[in-house]
């Protein structure tokens, strides 16, 4: 059966928005077509050119995925963790009657669930809030994400949950600084996606596969991925 790619990641864009304690990307032209003819690369009449970008950014910039080691000095770098946990069977909870800095609890992923009529079992679970649509590219979306409760994230574990991911820069309310849900998941062994966009396609649709792969940095806390979905056609 024919699938259906469904695009869930943020364009990574110059001086694009970032998590309150993160620097923003920097993205700017390094070599030009017009600069690089001076190479004299090619043969006579089909001249060789080409263009090449400077990049500086931090691992956890646009849709990207949290290592163990990001929040545990012990945990896992992002090259040592395997690959299976960024990918695999995936559901995506419609919970958009969360408000921004609002919070997700054990109910509403109970509700959720029924709703999605998928029965978590060590599914990847993605959370739709509504809250990229509502808000980016505003800077201050920054200051707007929901919380995934402690409640809601034990949840998740005791279901076989590994890995769960969701729109805003983070997990954690960007109002305090107590970040519960990155130490409980520090404590439990298990990580997630933030900044994740376009969940709206995903609801009722079941069980698909997700995929979320980082790039192998050495000892990375993190990683920019392209974040996508297979949808049967």
């Amino acid at each position: 059966m024919a699938k259906k790619i469904v695009d869930l990641s943020l364009t990574i864009e110059d001086n694009m928005p970032a998590h309150k304690l993160f620097q923003r990307p920097v993205l700017a032209p390094h070599m030009t077509h017009e600069g690089s003819k001076s190479f004299g690369l090619g043969v006579e009449g089909d001249a060789m050119t080409f263009q090449t970008n400077f990049i500086a950014m931090l691992d956890h910039v646009g849709t990207h995925v949290d290592a163990f080691r990001h929040v545990n000095p012990k945990g896992a770098p992002v090259d040592e963790m395997p690959l299976d946990m960024f990918m695999g069977p995936a559901v995506c909870f419609d919970l958009q009657h969360i408000p921004d800095l609002g919070d997700i609890t054990a109910e509403d992923m109970e509700q959720a669930e029924k709703k999605a009529g998928v029965k978590v079992n060590g599914h990847i679970v993605l959370l739709c809030t509504g809250f990229h649509k509502r808000n980016y590219p505003s800077l201050d979306s920054v200051w707007k994400n929901p919380l995934l409760t402690v409640e809601a994230t034990r949840w998740l574990h005791e279901r076989g949950s590994r890995m769960h991911g969701v729109e805003g820069p983070s997990t954690d309310k960007p109002t305090d600084n107590i970040f519960a849900q990155h130490r409980l998941c520090r404590d439990l062994g298990i990580s997630h996606w933030e900044w994740l966009v376009n969940l709206e396609a995903l609801l009722g649709k079941g069980e698909f596969q997700f995929f979320g792969v980082p790039l192998k940095f050495k000892g990375g806390s993190g990683s920019p991925v392209r974040a996508f979905a297979l949808l049967d056609g």
